[in-house]
């Protein structure tokens, strides 16, 4: 896929912000049909957030509510970064999260949502999923970390 544009990225938001997205074709590193395929529904519509460095992509299906939002966060520190997966995904509160190697954070599915936030270094990579099963929020985040070269 093609690489993010940095352009209007804006580094400053706080690490609670989620996406308000703006109508696109595409999201420029997640395939519409490998999430429809990964989330287990089928994609009708996507925005993308360019305040964020790479935007941020918010999926729907029939529902109102987002099927899958995405978010990667390049902080200015590792603490920051702890921040963001902390606000998703609680440490103290969740399962570990420690997939794909060298990355952690925390992981919680059920009550009709799921979420897998992971964080390594400086970078998190936060995803929201309307389906109580983790492991879907985890194949995104992990597929985001490996078109991104993250």
């Amino acid at each position: 896929m093609a690489e993010a544009s940095t352009a209007t990225a804006t580094p400053t938001l706080p690490a609670d912000t989620l996406p308000d997205t703006q109508p696109a074709e595409a999201c420029p590193y997640l395939d519409a049909a490998w999430v429809a395929q990964t989330n287990g529904q089928r994609v009708t519509r996507v925005g993308v957030d360019t305040r964020f460095d790479p935007p941020a992509c918010v999926f729907w299906s029939y529902s109102e509510d987002p099927q899958l939002t995405v978010l990667v966060r390049h902080m200015p520190s590792p603490d920051d970064a702890v921040a963001v997966v902390d606000w998703a995904a609680p440490i103290a509160t969740t399962d570990p999260a420690e997939e794909p190697t060298g990355w952690s954070g925390g992981r919680f599915g059920g009550d009709g949502r799921a979420v897998y936030a992971v964080q390594k270094d400086s970078t998190a990579v936060v995803v929201f999923s309307n389906q109580e099963q983790s492991l879907k929020a985890e194949l995104v985040a992990t597929e985001v970390i490996g078109a991104l070269g993250l």
